[in-house]
C-alpha cells in the first residue's frame, strides 16, 4: 500500500513534460510517481495520437512500475493538465496502488476474457496492497482498442473480433474494463459477467476506463480511501445524466461544510444511448460530424468546470459500465485542514 498525495499542472502540448518541474519544486521526486493521468487535446477518438505522443514522451521518465492514464479530447472549456500521483512517506487519508494486466489478444479485446484479465489483476493488486475492497473509490482503467490491422489480424487467424468498427470497439473496451472493475469490487458476480457483456446494461459507480491504440494491456490505477489519518479525501457518486448538477452539487456542498478544497474531479460521460435527456431529444448520437463522445465531453465538462471553477477536470467520454447510461461515474478528491 502506497499512501498518496495528488498534484496537477497544465501542459502546453501533449509532448509537454514541464510539469515535472513543477513537481520537483513541490518537493518530490519522478521515483515518487506511481501514476501519470492525463487530459491530451486531441480528439479522442481511434486515430487520437496526441495520448500516443503524451505516453511515449511521458513513460521514459517515470518508474517502471508506474503507469499513465491518457485521455483524449479536451473540447470545450476543459485544458489539457496531467494529474500526479505520488507516493508519500506517511498516512494521508488516501492509499493507491498501480499495475497492469498481460497483453490481450486482439480477439479478445471487449469479450469475457478481457473482462476477467481487469479483474484478476485488480484483485491481485488488492491484495499485494493490502487495500480493502471497501474502500475503493475509484479504479481508473486505460485499455486496448482494435485497430484496422488488429481486425484482419484476427480474421486471419479464423477468430471473432467482437467487431469490425474500430470506433465501437473502443466503447467495447470500455464496457469490458468496467465489467472487469465491477467484478473485482463484487459489485456484481462473475457468475453473471456472460450476461452483463451481452446485455450492455451493468455498471459500476467506481470506474472510469478509457481505450486507445497506444497500448496492448490494460493499465489500472486503484485509488483508496485510508481511514486512518490524514487530511486528504474522496467521495464516489454517479452522474445520472449529461445534466445531473445535483450531484456534483450535493458532493461540493459536502466539501465546503468540510472547509475543504477540491483537488481533482474525475467524471465519465457520454451520450444518452435512449436519444433523449429527461424526456427531450438531443441529437449527439446522430451528428455525423463530431462524434457523440466528444458532445458528451464538452457538455459534461462545461457543467463541472462551472460549478467547481476550474477548467483542469478529468472527463473523459463513453461512459460504458461505469455509472447508469446516459449518466457516468463521478469521483471527488479533496483535501482538508490539518486536524
Amino acid at each position: 500500500m502506497s499512501h498518496v498525495n495528488i498534484l496537477k499542472f497544465g501542459v502546453s502540448s501533449p509532448a509537454d513534460t514541464t510539469p515535472l518541474t513543477a513537481l520537483k519544486a513541490a518537493g518530490y521526486n519522478t521515483s515518487d510517481i506511481l501514476a501519470v493521468i492525463g487530459k491530451s487535446e486531441g480528439n479522442g477518438c481511434v486515430n487520437d495520437f496526441s495520448r500516443t505522443l503524451s505516453t511515449h514522451v511521458w513513460e521514459p521518465l517515470i518508474p517502471d512500475s508506474a503507469v499513465t492514464i491518457f485521455s483524449g479530447g479536451t473540447e470545450g472549456v476543459l485544458s489539457p493538465h496531467v494529474t500526479f500521483i505520488v507516493q508519500e512517506s506517511k498516512a494521508t487519508g488516501l492509499q493507491a496502488a498501480a499495475g497492469h494486466t498481460r497483453p490481450l489478444e486482439p480477439h479478445e479485446i471487449g469479450k469475457t476474457e478481457h473482462a476477467l484479465e481487469v479483474a484478476s489483476s485488480i484483485r491481485k493488486i488488492l491484495t499485494q496492497a493490502g487495500i480493502s475492497k471497501q474502500n475503493v473509490q475509484l479504479v481508473l482503467v486505460k485499455c486496448p482498442l482494435l485497430t484496422s490491422d488488429k481486425v484482419e489480424a484476427v480474421k486471419a487467424a479464423s477468430k471473432v473480433p467482437v467487431t469490425t468498427d474500430t470506433y465501437e470497439s473502443m466503447a467495447k473496451s470500455r464496457y469490458a474494463s468496467a465489467l472487469g472493475i465491477a467484478v473485482a469490487l463484487e459489485e456484481i458476480q462473475e457468475s453473471g459477467l456472460d450476461e452483463a457483456i451481452r446485455n450492455n446494461e451493468t455498471w459500476s459507480s467506481k470506474a472510469s476506463c478509457s481505450s486507445g491504440a497506444e497500448l496492448e494491456d490494460c493499465h489500472i490505477l486503484i485509488i483508496a480511501s485510508d481511514p486512518s489519518s490524514g487530511n486528504l479525501r474522496a467521495t464516489s457518486s454517479y452522474m445520472n445524466d449529461a445534466i445531473d448538477a445535483r450531484a456534483i452539487l450535493h458532493i461540493l456542498d459536502r466539501v465546503k461544510s468540510e472547509h475543504g478544497n477540491v483537488l481533482q474531479v474525475f467524471v465519465k460521460a457520454e451520450a444518452d444511448p435512449k436519444n433523449n435527456i429527461r424526456g427531450f431529444r438531443h441529437t449527439m448520437n446522430n451528428d455525423s460530424d463530431i462524434h457523440s463522445t466528444r458532445h458528451a465531453r464538452a457538455a459534461v465538462g462545461g457543467l463541472i468546470a462551472g460549478l467547481v471553477g476550474d477548467t483542469q477536470v478529468y472527463v473523459s467520454g463513453g461512459a460504458e459500465g461505469q455509472g447508469p447510461p446516459g449518466g457516468g461515474s463521478l469521483t471527488v478528491f479533496y483535501s482538508v485542514a490539518e486536524s
